[in-house]
């Protein structure tokens, strides 16, 4: 059954469509990221400026390649495992567009553990765009239920799930320095 409702929702994707997922802490908001259109949709639906950028998941640093040019270095640390999510600020590639950089020349990027998000990036063939499932200033969404009552009229589906065990967004660190960005939830930055 579950692979079903996972054709359907990459099917929506592909179509150029909004969904809300589960992820390892929140809900999320995706798309495919080449879609414009449907990035903008995800902004607007949040009041998210494009200058601040988004996020893209896959489940293996190989589906993000087109979208980053990673030194060494920062592919070493995009491919560890850490002990919580983390997010990369990454060198973009020289043709990512704007609307996901934020006009910056990194790229935010996380290998994605969470095994119905990595299940999306997969069935769709293409990474998604990964922001929290909220309007900006709000909570993030953490239950399918609370996805669908406040997006759910805006958004083509609702993926349920249960989310791993992170206790909200995910770290961000620039992957050239290990400098930290945004802290983990429920962690103290260094």
């Amino acid at each position: 059954m579950q692979s079903t409702l996972l054709r359907r929702a990459a099917h929506v994707l592909l179509k150029g469509g909004v969904i809300a997922y589960p992820t390892e802490g929140v809900y999320g908001l995706g798309c495919l990221p080449d879609y414009h259109e449907s990035v903008q949709h995800i902004l607007n639906l949040k009041g998210r400026s494009q200058s601040a950028g988004l996020i893209l998941i896959a489940p293996d640093s190989d589906q993000l390649l087109d979208w980053i040019a990673p030194t060494k270095t920062e592919l070493k640390r995009l491919n560890s495992n850490t002990d919580h999510p983390m997010t990369w600020l990454v060198t973009a590639h020289e043709h990512t567009p704007g609307w996901l950089t934020g006009g910056r020349n990194t790229l935010a990027v996380r290998v994605t553990r969470h095994p119905i998000a990595a299940a999306l990036c997969r069935e769709a063939g293409s990474p998604l765009v990964s922001t929290s499932a909220n309007r900006s200033g709000r909570p993030p969404a953490r239950t399918a239920l609370q996805a669908r009552r406040w997006l759910g009229s805006e958004l083509d589906t609702v993926v349920a799930g249960p989310l791993s065990d992170a206790p909200g967004p995910s770290e961000i660190r620039m992957a050239q320095d290990n400098r930290v960005i945004r802290a983990a939830a429920g962690t103290i930055s260094r």
